[in-house]
This record gives structure tokens, sequence and C-alpha cells, in this order.
């Protein structure tokens, strides 16, 4: 599969973020995505490829493009037949967020990025549009830091893991006003707190990596962008544990204001989820054989550079991540929209 569609997911993402980057810092959010999701999906169409939607923009009636169980590549075109047989082509399964961190985007903050999973079919949790309970950590913690645990009991054990004071740890934590009690104890414990307002599948993506003095990430955030973490995580070997939360006056959201426990337990139970309390951990939410991360910076984050343009191109930073070579790949690649005076090379 990487061999087959690895250069393919890379310029899925990075044509998604180019697409964004031009809207950065011009504070429409939803414009950002739409040009995101558009660019997405017509490069995804011409992949080689029998690709399904598991994660995407919503439901069909809520989303034109890209949305759940929509079918993607090349045999979606209209002319497919004359030089396509779907038999002969791999079956994956595809979970996307085409500009992860909207605001950021829109209002020129660090941290977006264009992002997808890919694994074969049945390899992601189909995962809905509820809310998640997150825990990730560096591969030192990886089944050792636990989320039943309470975030005292978790620093103690990730500070052993990495041989640091609790003192030099730094928590990634969604500002949210569910979070408060959260924020409270992680400073009483001794640790930092590093509040984000949006993009979290890049602070779970942090926690893997040395030097982005980012430790853990702790909170409550879309189940959607918990797969996607959690296929990353999984593949580079670093903990990540998610369990769906389904109790309005947990998530302490708008969209959740008229919703009812019983009325979202009803949803996961249609959607074949009958222990709504299980805990998930990276193997069951990115559980197929073969799978592979993909994510293009938008705006600068701690690992990867945004979109930078130039008279007649831009460059991008991407970060690819698989399971089955066992690497993490950064991708730069300069893009020449026409006839370049010169290439930009810092």
């Amino acid at each position: 599969m990487e061999a087959t569609l690895g250069l393919e997911i890379i310029e899925v993402v990075e044509q998604a973020a180019i697409a964004s980057a031009r809207l950065m810092g011009k504070g429409d959010k939803n414009e950002a995505d739409r040009v995101a999701v558009e660019a997405m999906r017509e490069r995804m169409n011409k992949i080689y490829m029998r690709g399904r939607i598991v994660i995407g923009e919503g439901e069909r009636d809520e989303a034109p493009m890209l949305y759940i169980g929509e079918e993607v590549g090349i045999c979606t075109q209209p002319d497919a037949k004359s030089y396509c047989n779907p038999d002969e082509l791999l079956e994956i399964d595809i979970a996307v967020d085409p500009c992860e961190g909207t605001n950021l985007c829109a209002y020129g903050q660090p941290g977006s990025m264009a992002v997808l999973a890919i694994s074969e079919k049945g390899g992601l949790f189909a995962a809905p549009d509820f809310y998640m309970r997150k825990l990730a950590a560096p591969p030192a913690a990886k089944g050792k830091v636990d989320i039943t645990k309470s975030a005292t009991e978790n620093l103690k054990i990730l500070s052993e893991c990495l041989d640091r004071a609790i003192d030099e740890l730094v928590v990634v934590v969604m500002k949210r006003e569910r979070h408060d009690d959260l924020i409270k104890e992680i400073r009483e414990a001794g640790a930092r707190v590093q509040l984000i307002s949006d993009g979290d599948v890049g602070a779970a993506i942090n926690c893997a990596f040395s030097g982005t003095n980012i430790h853990a990430l702790m909170g409550i955030g879309a189940a959607p962008e918990g797969v996607i973490s959690a296929a990353a995580l999984r593949c580079i070997g670093a903990h990540f544990q998610g369990q769906l939360v389904y109790d309005p006056a947990i998530v302490r959201t708008k969209e959740w204001a008229n919703k009812t426990k019983e009325e979202n337990l009803a949803r996961l139970k249609e959607c074949g989820i009958t222990d709504p309390d299980k805990i998930y951990n990276a193997d069951e939410l990115a559980s197929g054989q073969n799978v592979l991360f993909a994510g293009c910076g938008i705006t600068p984050g701690n690992i990867m550079n945004g979109v930078r343009f130039f008279k007649g191109g831009a460059r991008t930073q991407t970060l690819v991540i698989s399971s089955q070579s066992k690497t993490a790949r950064f991708v730069d690649t300069i893009h020449m929209f026409g006839n370049p005076k010169y290439v930009q090379l810092h």
C-alpha cells in the first residue's frame, strides 16, 4: 500500500494545504475548509484505488463532498470503465480532515494542517461525530500511562518514563470550559499547560517527537480527529487512548445543548457501538495491517512549516508516517505553478 499510494496521498494533502493557505488570515474558516475539501477530493479522484471515506466532513445530507461513505478514486470518473478495472484496484478506507484547525488557518495562528489516514478496508474505526476523551503520550510511556488514571497519576508515570521532573513536562489541553478542573489539576501537580483553541491532531503527534517540548495531550476533543491521531501515533509507536463521550453535561457545547444523554446512547447503538464506555487504544482505532498517515502544514507548527508562497510557486512540508516501513518521513516539496523567475530555497 505504501509503495502504491505513498506519493499519491502526499500530493492529496499538499493540494488541500495549498488551497487553504491562500485564505490564511482572512477570517473565513468555512471558505478555508471548503476549498481544502474540493482540492483534496479532486486529487483523490485521480488515484488508482477504490477508496471509501469512513471519517470525513459529515453525513451525506450535511456534506456535499468527502462525506462519510463516499466512494473516491479513479473509478468515480465518468469514463472510468474505459481505463479502470475496479476488481484490480486496492480497496482502502480513508479518514480525512482537509483543514484541521480551520480557525487556526482563518486567523493566521500556528498548527493548522491538511491530514488523512488510510488503511485497507475495515482498518479504521468509523467514529461517529461525537466527542472523545483522549490521552496521547510519547513512545516511552506507551502502555504505562492510562486514561483511567488521574492526570496527577499519569504525570508521575510520565515523569518516570521520560526521566524528567514533573515541572519540566508540558501538557496540551484545548481551551474549553469543560477542561477547567483538568487544567487546575495539571498545574497543581507541577506540570505546565499549553492551551490550544483548535487542532488537537497536531498536538497529539507532537507528543511522539522529542524536541517539540510537548509531552502529553489530555482532555476531550472530536472523536473523528481522535481516529486520525491514533493512526499517526500507532504508526510511530506512541501512546494513544480514546473513550467516546456521550453526556452533554460533560462536553458542555452549544452543538449538544438540545441533545440528551439517552439520545446520544441511542445514536451510538445505531452505529453498532454496543459498549459506549469502551476505552480504545491506537491499535483498535487504527486496526489495519497497514496504516499510513499524511499531514501537510497549512500554517507553521512545531514539526512542520506552513505553506510558503513565492512568485510562481509554493513550498510545502509534509509528514508521512507508515506502519509498513516503520518510517516517519518529512517531505519538502516545491510546487511550480507557472514559470517562476526563481525557485525559493529558504
